[in-house]
C-alpha cells in the first residue's frame, strides 16, 4: 500500500461515497424501505433530501446496515481509485468557492 492510500481513513472522511448513486444488484439483500425505484426501473439504494444514502447514521458517519450493504458499497475499496478520486473532485469544488468576507 502506497503512502498516498494509506492516509485515508473513512473515519477521518466526509463520507462522500455516501452522496454516489450505488445501483443495486440482484444478490443484494437491502431492506424495501432503503430503496427507491428509478423510471427506468433500476433499483438503487435511496436518499435523504440533501442526497444522502438513508443508511447513513450522519452523527456517526457510519453505514447502519453495513454487514449487509450492497456488492457496490463493498467494491468501493477506501483509498482505491475512485474513492481518490471523489475525494479529489470535492477538494476541487472547495477550492473554487467563493471566500465569504463578513462587513
Amino acid at each position: 500500500m502506497n503512502q498516498a492510500t494509506t492516509a485515508i481513513s473513512c473515519r477521518r472522511c466526509d463520507a462522500l461515497c455516501c452522496q454516489l448513486p450505488v445501483v443495486l444488484q440482484a444478490g443484494d439483500t437491502v431492506p424495501a424501505h432503503l430503496t427507491s425505484q428509478l423510471p427506468g426501473g433500476l433499483r438503487v439504494m435511496a436518499r435523504d433530501p440533501d442526497g444522502w444514502c438513508v443508511a447513513l447514521d450522519g452523527q456517526r458517519m457510519e453505514c447502519r446496515i453495513y454487514d449487509s450493504r450492497p456488492a457496490t458499497c463493498r467494491a468501493f475499496a477506501m483509498g482505491g481509485s475512485a474513492c481518490r478520486a471523489v475525494r479529489a473532485e470535492q477538494q476541487q469544488r472547495y477550492e473554487r468557492a467563493i471566500a465569504l468576507e463578513l462587513t
